[in-house]
């Protein structure tokens, strides 16, 4: 069984994937990138900034399934350029400050929409 998962609290997904899906025990995301739910990218913003709305775009959508930050057993953070490591890092450890989730962090050749960070997660639902 999967289930699609979509709320209007995230930038809605713009080609063929979903915000998220779901069996009933695990939820995947869709890589968020700094978008608002309105679809206004923040690509020009410090990587603080995107990674705090990439990560808020993260628990919209699981929200959306019924999960939340602490529910969250890994996630995969790229990084268009991995000198942004350590200020995406500070922004994301005040997202996880408790108990974190197993982390990947790679720069990746490029990133959609010109973005500085997308994360990824998988969480449980039971």
């Amino acid at each position: 069984m999967k289930d699609i998962v979509s709320t209007d609290e995230a930038p809605a997904a713009v080609g063929a994937y979903s915000q998220a899906t779901t069996n009933g025990s695990i939820v995947f995301t869709a890589g968020q990138i700094p978008f608002t739910p309105d679809g206004e990218s923040k690509a020009d913003a410090a990587i603080a900034e995107q990674t705090e709305l990439a990560l808020d775009n993260v628990e919209a959508v699981l929200a959306e399934a019924g999960a939340d930050l602490s529910d969250v057993l890994k996630t995969t953070v790229f990084l268009a350029d991995i000198d942004d490591f350590e200020e995406m890092n500070e922004t994301y450890a005040t997202y996880f400050d408790e108990e974190p989730p197993a982390r990947s962090a790679v720069q990746a050749g490029a990133l959609p929409k010109g973005v500085g960070v997308e994360i990824e997660a998988i969480a449980t639902l039971e």
